[in-house]
Protein backbone atom coordinates (compact mmCIF):
# COMPACT_ATOMS: atom_id res chain seq x y z
CA UNK A 1 0.00 0.00 0.00
CA UNK A 2 1.62 3.13 -1.14
CA UNK A 3 2.49 5.90 1.29
CA UNK A 4 0.10 8.57 1.81
CA UNK A 5 1.13 11.98 2.76
CA UNK A 6 -0.59 15.08 4.48
CA UNK A 7 0.59 17.04 1.04
CA UNK A 8 -1.70 16.32 -1.77
CA UNK A 9 -1.34 17.36 -5.26
CA UNK A 10 -4.51 17.00 -6.73
CA UNK A 11 -6.63 19.31 -8.54
CA UNK A 12 -9.07 19.69 -5.94
CA UNK A 13 -6.49 20.40 -3.03
CA UNK A 14 -4.36 22.56 -5.52
CA UNK A 15 -7.76 24.71 -6.18
CA UNK A 16 -8.22 24.68 -1.96
CA UNK A 17 -4.62 26.18 -1.82
CA UNK A 18 -5.46 28.62 -4.67
CA UNK A 19 -8.37 29.58 -3.12
CA UNK A 20 -6.82 30.58 0.16
CA UNK A 21 -4.18 32.44 -1.31
CA UNK A 22 -6.35 34.08 -3.38
CA UNK A 23 -8.94 34.60 -0.41
CA UNK A 24 -5.84 35.92 1.93
CA UNK A 25 -5.33 38.50 -0.78
CA UNK A 26 -8.50 39.64 -0.50
CA UNK A 27 -8.20 39.98 3.15
CA UNK A 28 -5.39 41.44 2.61
CA UNK A 29 -6.87 43.93 0.19
CA UNK A 30 -9.90 44.54 2.77
CA UNK A 31 -7.19 45.32 5.29
CA UNK A 32 -5.46 47.91 3.29
CA UNK A 33 -8.38 49.92 2.33
CA UNK A 34 -9.23 50.12 5.59
CA UNK A 35 -6.52 51.09 6.64
CA UNK A 36 -6.17 53.74 3.60
CA UNK A 37 -9.53 55.45 4.85
CA UNK A 38 -8.79 55.74 8.69
CA UNK A 39 -5.51 57.37 7.59
CA UNK A 40 -7.67 59.63 5.27
CA UNK A 41 -9.76 60.37 8.17
CA UNK A 42 -7.22 61.02 10.28
CA UNK A 43 -5.45 63.72 8.14
CA UNK A 44 -8.32 65.30 7.82
CA UNK A 45 -8.71 64.92 11.55
CA UNK A 46 -5.21 66.95 11.76
CA UNK A 47 -6.41 70.07 9.83
CA UNK A 48 -6.68 73.39 11.87
CA UNK A 49 -9.86 73.59 14.11
CA UNK A 50 -10.65 76.29 16.05
CA UNK A 51 -10.13 76.31 19.86
CA UNK A 52 -12.51 77.21 22.30
CA UNK A 53 -11.43 80.61 22.70
CA UNK A 54 -13.11 81.53 19.55
CA UNK A 55 -16.25 81.02 20.98
CA UNK A 56 -15.78 84.18 23.35
CA UNK A 57 -16.74 87.77 22.34
CA UNK A 58 -14.45 90.21 20.70
CA UNK A 59 -13.95 92.98 22.47
CA UNK A 60 -15.30 96.69 21.34
CA UNK A 61 -17.56 95.30 18.66
CA UNK A 62 -21.14 96.95 18.42
CA UNK A 63 -23.59 95.33 17.86
CA UNK A 64 -25.33 95.33 14.01
CA UNK A 65 -28.38 94.18 12.08
CA UNK A 66 -26.74 92.00 10.43
CA UNK A 67 -25.36 89.53 13.33
CA UNK A 68 -26.90 86.38 13.35
CA UNK A 69 -28.29 84.80 16.41
CA UNK A 70 -27.47 81.11 17.39
CA UNK A 71 -29.44 79.24 20.63
CA UNK A 72 -27.55 76.54 21.74
CA UNK A 73 -28.90 73.82 23.58
CA UNK A 74 -26.17 70.78 24.87
CA UNK A 75 -25.73 68.19 27.41
CA UNK A 76 -21.76 68.41 27.40
CA UNK A 77 -20.46 68.65 30.78
CA UNK A 78 -19.11 72.83 31.16
CA UNK A 79 -15.69 72.05 32.44
CA UNK A 80 -13.79 74.62 35.10
CA UNK A 81 -11.98 76.38 32.89
CA UNK A 82 -12.25 80.26 32.55
CA UNK A 83 -13.58 81.12 30.11
CA UNK A 84 -16.03 78.48 30.64
CA UNK A 85 -15.71 75.20 27.40
CA UNK A 86 -18.19 72.50 26.88
CA UNK A 87 -16.27 69.34 26.09
CA UNK A 88 -16.88 65.78 25.31
CA UNK A 89 -17.93 65.25 28.76
CA UNK A 90 -21.59 64.69 29.72
CA UNK A 91 -24.08 66.52 31.79
CA UNK A 92 -27.13 68.16 31.96
CA UNK A 93 -29.04 70.40 29.76
CA UNK A 94 -27.55 74.05 29.87
CA UNK A 95 -28.47 76.62 27.54
CA UNK A 96 -26.52 79.49 26.02
CA UNK A 97 -27.12 82.62 23.18
CA UNK A 98 -24.64 83.81 20.83
CA UNK A 99 -24.20 86.68 18.76
CA UNK A 100 -22.26 85.94 15.45
CA UNK A 101 -20.98 88.26 12.72
CA UNK A 102 -19.97 86.97 9.33
CA UNK A 103 -16.68 88.67 8.13
CA UNK A 104 -16.89 91.43 5.50
CA UNK A 105 -16.38 89.66 1.77
CA UNK A 106 -13.00 90.78 1.58
CA UNK A 107 -11.94 89.99 4.93
CA UNK A 108 -14.20 86.42 4.22
CA UNK A 109 -11.72 86.05 0.72
CA UNK A 110 -8.54 86.38 2.50
CA UNK A 111 -9.49 84.09 5.36
CA UNK A 112 -11.13 81.48 3.20
CA UNK A 113 -8.79 81.54 -0.01
CA UNK A 114 -11.40 80.13 -1.99
CA UNK A 115 -15.03 80.21 -3.03
CA UNK A 116 -15.26 76.35 -1.60
CA UNK A 117 -12.87 76.93 1.24
CA UNK A 118 -14.98 79.36 2.81
CA UNK A 119 -17.18 76.38 3.60
CA UNK A 120 -14.12 74.31 5.51
CA UNK A 121 -14.20 76.19 8.55
CA UNK A 122 -16.45 78.56 9.30
CA UNK A 123 -14.40 80.35 12.38
CA UNK A 124 -12.59 82.36 9.58
CA UNK A 125 -15.23 84.22 8.52
CA UNK A 126 -17.58 84.42 11.43
CA UNK A 127 -16.52 85.70 14.56
CA UNK A 128 -17.90 85.59 18.10
CA UNK A 129 -19.70 89.73 19.34
CA UNK A 130 -21.94 88.09 22.40
CA UNK A 131 -21.94 85.56 24.43
CA UNK A 132 -25.22 84.66 27.26
CA UNK A 133 -25.83 81.83 29.46
CA UNK A 134 -29.71 81.06 29.82
CA UNK A 135 -32.04 79.74 31.64
CA UNK A 136 -34.54 77.44 30.49
CA UNK A 137 -37.69 80.22 30.81
CA UNK A 138 -35.03 82.72 29.50
CA UNK A 139 -33.89 80.45 26.46
CA UNK A 140 -37.68 79.87 25.35
CA UNK A 141 -38.16 83.89 25.74
CA UNK A 142 -34.75 84.14 23.46
CA UNK A 143 -36.62 82.01 20.90
CA UNK A 144 -40.04 84.17 20.09
CA UNK A 145 -37.62 87.57 19.96
CA UNK A 146 -35.32 86.05 17.37
CA UNK A 147 -34.93 87.61 13.87
CA UNK A 148 -36.48 85.28 11.28
CA UNK A 149 -38.07 85.80 8.13
CA UNK A 150 -40.48 83.60 9.43
CA UNK A 151 -41.60 81.55 12.61
CA UNK A 152 -39.98 78.37 11.40
CA UNK A 153 -37.34 77.09 14.30
CA UNK A 154 -34.42 75.58 12.57
CA UNK A 155 -32.50 73.00 14.78
CA UNK A 156 -29.28 71.36 13.87
CA UNK A 157 -27.73 68.08 15.14
CA UNK A 158 -24.39 67.85 14.36
CA UNK A 159 -22.25 64.51 14.14
CA UNK A 160 -19.06 62.66 15.23
CA UNK A 161 -15.95 64.15 15.88
CA UNK A 162 -17.10 68.00 16.23
CA UNK A 163 -16.51 69.98 18.95
CA UNK A 164 -19.21 72.80 20.31
CA UNK A 165 -17.27 75.80 18.96
CA UNK A 166 -16.86 73.68 15.47
CA UNK A 167 -21.05 73.23 15.86
CA UNK A 168 -21.89 76.99 16.59
CA UNK A 169 -19.62 78.43 13.43
CA UNK A 170 -20.91 75.85 11.53
CA UNK A 171 -25.00 76.58 12.39
CA UNK A 172 -24.00 80.50 12.04
CA UNK A 173 -22.86 79.53 8.21
CA UNK A 174 -25.62 77.50 7.46
CA UNK A 175 -27.97 80.50 8.71
CA UNK A 176 -25.74 83.02 6.47
CA UNK A 177 -25.66 80.77 3.89
CA UNK A 178 -29.89 80.15 3.51
CA UNK A 179 -31.37 83.82 4.40
CA UNK A 180 -32.09 83.08 7.95
CA UNK A 181 -34.69 81.46 6.87
CA UNK A 182 -35.29 80.35 10.34
CA UNK A 183 -34.53 80.87 14.00
CA UNK A 184 -31.09 78.94 14.60
CA UNK A 185 -30.85 76.18 17.07
CA UNK A 186 -28.17 74.04 18.15
CA UNK A 187 -28.40 70.69 19.93
CA UNK A 188 -24.92 70.03 20.87
CA UNK A 189 -24.38 66.78 22.07
CA UNK A 190 -21.34 65.42 24.07
CA UNK A 191 -18.85 64.75 21.08
CA UNK A 192 -15.35 63.50 22.01
CA UNK A 193 -14.18 66.40 18.93
CA UNK A 194 -11.57 63.39 18.00
CA UNK A 195 -11.22 60.70 15.25
CA UNK A 196 -10.77 58.21 17.64
CA UNK A 197 -13.80 58.82 19.75
CA UNK A 198 -16.05 56.89 17.48
CA UNK A 199 -17.31 54.52 20.00
CA UNK A 200 -17.63 56.66 22.91
CA UNK A 201 -19.47 59.35 20.54
CA UNK A 202 -22.01 56.83 19.29
CA UNK A 203 -22.57 55.68 23.41
CA UNK A 204 -22.72 59.89 23.87
CA UNK A 205 -25.14 59.97 21.66
CA UNK A 206 -27.56 57.74 22.69
CA UNK A 207 -26.83 59.56 26.22
CA UNK A 208 -28.02 62.61 24.35
CA UNK A 209 -31.63 60.79 23.23
CA UNK A 210 -33.72 62.09 26.06
CA UNK A 211 -32.63 65.27 26.06
CA UNK A 212 -33.18 66.29 22.19
CA UNK A 213 -36.77 64.61 23.32
CA UNK A 214 -37.01 67.11 26.08
CA UNK A 215 -35.66 70.29 23.74
CA UNK A 216 -37.94 69.03 20.83
CA UNK A 217 -40.85 69.07 23.09
CA UNK A 218 -39.93 72.03 25.03
CA UNK A 219 -40.18 73.70 21.29
CA UNK A 220 -43.89 72.21 20.50
CA UNK A 221 -45.21 73.52 23.58
CA UNK A 222 -43.87 77.34 23.64
CA UNK A 223 -44.38 77.57 19.93
CA UNK A 224 -47.67 75.78 18.64
CA UNK A 225 -48.03 77.82 15.32
CA UNK A 226 -44.43 77.22 13.68
CA UNK A 227 -42.60 74.50 11.70
CA UNK A 228 -39.60 73.13 13.51
CA UNK A 229 -37.04 71.56 11.32
CA UNK A 230 -35.06 69.08 12.38
CA UNK A 231 -31.52 68.67 10.43
CA UNK A 232 -29.13 66.15 11.77
CA UNK A 233 -25.80 65.12 10.12
CA UNK A 234 -23.62 62.19 10.29
CA UNK A 235 -23.86 60.65 13.61
CA UNK A 236 -26.25 63.27 14.75
CA UNK A 237 -29.26 61.93 11.64
CA UNK A 238 -28.75 58.61 13.84
CA UNK A 239 -29.71 60.64 17.00
CA UNK A 240 -32.62 62.93 15.22
CA UNK A 241 -34.38 59.67 14.10
CA UNK A 242 -34.18 57.57 17.64
CA UNK A 243 -35.29 61.22 19.20
CA UNK A 244 -38.61 61.08 16.93
CA UNK A 245 -38.69 57.59 16.84
CA UNK A 246 -38.93 57.73 20.92
CA UNK A 247 -41.47 60.63 20.41
CA UNK A 248 -43.89 58.23 18.28
CA UNK A 249 -43.54 55.32 20.89
CA UNK A 250 -44.77 58.04 23.27
CA UNK A 251 -47.45 58.80 21.51
CA UNK A 252 -46.28 62.46 21.30
CA UNK A 253 -47.97 62.80 17.57
CA UNK A 254 -48.43 66.77 18.16
CA UNK A 255 -44.62 66.68 18.24
CA UNK A 256 -43.57 64.62 15.36
CA UNK A 257 -46.39 66.13 13.34
CA UNK A 258 -45.01 69.65 13.48
CA UNK A 259 -41.09 68.34 12.58
CA UNK A 260 -39.68 68.79 8.68
CA UNK A 261 -36.73 66.41 9.14
CA UNK A 262 -33.61 66.43 6.97
CA UNK A 263 -30.73 63.60 7.25
CA UNK A 264 -27.42 64.65 6.07
CA UNK A 265 -24.83 62.17 5.11
CA UNK A 266 -26.30 59.78 7.78
CA UNK A 267 -24.57 57.32 9.58
CA UNK A 268 -26.90 55.07 9.87
CA UNK A 269 -27.23 51.29 9.11
CA UNK A 270 -29.61 50.45 6.41
CA UNK A 271 -31.83 48.12 8.21
CA UNK A 272 -32.04 50.36 11.21
CA UNK A 273 -33.21 53.36 9.42
CA UNK A 274 -35.99 51.14 7.78
CA UNK A 275 -36.55 50.29 11.50
CA UNK A 276 -36.71 53.72 12.37
CA UNK A 277 -39.11 54.49 9.63
CA UNK A 278 -41.48 52.36 10.76
CA UNK A 279 -41.85 53.48 13.57
CA UNK A 280 -41.57 57.44 12.78
CA UNK A 281 -44.36 56.32 9.87
CA UNK A 282 -45.01 58.75 6.73
CA UNK A 283 -44.32 62.34 7.20
CA UNK A 284 -45.78 65.23 5.50
CA UNK A 285 -43.35 66.84 3.96
CA UNK A 286 -41.28 63.87 3.46
CA UNK A 287 -37.59 62.92 5.42
CA UNK A 288 -35.08 64.37 2.87
CA UNK A 289 -32.08 62.55 2.93
CA UNK A 290 -28.95 64.11 1.34
CA UNK A 291 -26.45 60.98 0.10
CA UNK A 292 -22.89 60.87 -1.13
CA UNK A 293 -21.88 57.64 -3.20
CA UNK A 294 -18.10 58.73 -2.66
CA UNK A 295 -17.78 59.79 1.35
CA UNK A 296 -14.87 58.49 2.97
CA UNK A 297 -16.24 59.06 6.17
CA UNK A 298 -18.89 56.47 5.83
CA UNK A 299 -16.91 54.13 4.33
CA UNK A 300 -14.78 53.72 7.09
CA UNK A 301 -17.88 53.23 9.58
CA UNK A 302 -19.31 50.77 7.11
CA UNK A 303 -16.38 48.82 7.84
CA UNK A 304 -16.04 49.38 11.41
CA UNK A 305 -19.60 48.15 11.27
CA UNK A 306 -18.86 44.87 9.58
CA UNK A 307 -19.66 46.38 5.93
CA UNK A 308 -22.87 46.82 6.61
CA UNK A 309 -23.89 50.22 4.17
CA UNK A 310 -24.51 53.25 5.81
CA UNK A 311 -27.45 55.38 4.26
CA UNK A 312 -25.66 57.82 3.59
CA UNK A 313 -23.72 56.28 0.91
CA UNK A 314 -26.90 54.76 -1.03
CA UNK A 315 -27.54 55.61 -4.60
CA UNK A 316 -30.12 57.20 -5.65
CA UNK A 317 -30.52 55.33 -9.13
CA UNK A 318 -30.20 51.80 -7.24
CA UNK A 319 -33.22 50.07 -7.86
CA UNK A 320 -33.51 48.68 -4.19
CA UNK A 321 -32.80 52.08 -2.94
CA UNK A 322 -35.98 53.67 -5.19
CA UNK A 323 -38.14 50.98 -3.81
CA UNK A 324 -37.44 51.87 -0.11
CA UNK A 325 -37.76 55.58 -0.74
CA UNK A 326 -40.95 55.19 -2.38
CA UNK A 327 -42.09 52.17 0.26
CA UNK A 328 -41.48 53.93 3.25
CA UNK A 329 -42.19 57.79 2.29
CA UNK A 330 -38.47 59.02 2.04
CA UNK A 331 -36.96 61.44 -0.28
CA UNK A 332 -33.80 60.64 -1.08
CA UNK A 333 -31.70 62.92 -2.81
CA UNK A 334 -28.11 61.74 -4.15
CA UNK A 335 -25.66 65.42 -4.23
CA UNK A 336 -22.15 62.88 -5.09
CA UNK A 337 -22.05 65.62 -7.92
CA UNK A 338 -21.44 69.09 -5.43
CA UNK A 339 -17.64 69.73 -4.71
CA UNK A 340 -16.60 68.29 -1.43
CA UNK A 341 -15.16 71.30 0.97
CA UNK A 342 -12.59 68.73 2.14
CA UNK A 343 -11.29 64.76 1.36
CA UNK A 344 -13.64 62.80 3.60
CA UNK A 345 -16.33 64.13 0.87
CA UNK A 346 -18.57 63.69 3.80
CA UNK A 347 -19.96 67.81 4.29
CA UNK A 348 -21.60 68.43 0.86
CA UNK A 349 -24.46 69.30 2.63
CA UNK A 350 -23.38 72.50 3.46
CA UNK A 351 -22.79 73.31 -0.67
CA UNK A 352 -26.24 72.08 -1.31
CA UNK A 353 -27.83 74.55 1.41
CA UNK A 354 -25.92 77.32 0.52
CA UNK A 355 -26.71 76.68 -3.44
CA UNK A 356 -30.31 75.14 -3.19
CA UNK A 357 -32.27 76.68 -0.09
CA UNK A 358 -33.59 79.49 -2.13
CA UNK A 359 -35.34 77.21 -4.91
CA UNK A 360 -36.46 74.97 -2.01
CA UNK A 361 -37.77 78.30 -0.25
CA UNK A 362 -39.90 79.57 -3.30
CA UNK A 363 -41.27 76.21 -4.59
CA UNK A 364 -38.93 75.49 -7.74
CA UNK A 365 -38.72 72.15 -6.04
CA UNK A 366 -42.48 71.15 -6.65
CA UNK A 367 -41.98 67.68 -7.49
CA UNK A 368 -39.40 67.07 -3.95
CA UNK A 369 -43.00 67.20 -1.84
CA UNK A 370 -43.07 63.79 -3.19
CA UNK A 371 -41.05 60.81 -1.43
CA UNK A 372 -38.46 59.07 -4.24
CA UNK A 373 -35.05 59.16 -5.14
CA UNK A 374 -33.75 61.94 -6.57
CA UNK A 375 -30.25 62.53 -8.71
CA UNK A 376 -28.33 66.08 -8.55
CA UNK A 377 -25.96 65.97 -11.99
CA UNK A 378 -23.34 67.79 -12.69
CA UNK A 379 -25.12 70.87 -13.97
CA UNK A 380 -26.79 71.13 -11.12
CA UNK A 381 -30.23 69.91 -12.14
CA UNK A 382 -32.16 67.60 -9.80
CA UNK A 383 -33.80 64.41 -11.87
CA UNK A 384 -36.43 62.62 -10.13
CA UNK A 385 -35.87 58.78 -10.99
CA UNK A 386 -38.43 56.65 -8.59
CA UNK A 387 -39.57 53.65 -10.22
CA UNK A 388 -42.38 53.63 -12.91
CA UNK A 389 -42.00 57.26 -13.42
CA UNK A 390 -40.80 58.76 -16.41
CA UNK A 391 -37.24 60.75 -15.11
CA UNK A 392 -38.20 64.39 -15.05
CA UNK A 393 -35.47 67.31 -14.68
CA UNK A 394 -36.13 70.20 -12.69
CA UNK A 395 -34.04 73.10 -13.44
CA UNK A 396 -31.72 74.23 -10.66
CA UNK A 397 -33.42 77.85 -9.40
CA UNK A 398 -30.72 81.18 -10.08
Amino acid sequence: MPLRTSFSTSPRHRSSSRDSLAGSASRSERRGLTIALVLTVMLAGCASRPEPQTLQPQAGMAREASDITILAATDRAQTDATPPVFGGDRGTLRYERFTIRQLSSAEAAAQANGSIARYRDPSKVFVTTGRHALNRSDFVQAIGQADATDKTIGVFVHGYNTSYQEAVFRLAQLSAETDRQAVPILFSWPSQGDFRGYVADRDSATYARDDLVELLTMLSRSHAKGNITLVGHSMGAWLVMEAVRQLRLQGRDDVVNRLQIGLAAPDIDIDVFRNQVAAVGRLSPPITVLVSRDDRALAVSSRLAGGKPRLGLASADDPQIKAMAERDGVRIIDITSLPSINALNHDRFVVFAARYSHAAQVGAFGELAQAGAFLLNATGRILLAPPTRIARIIERSP
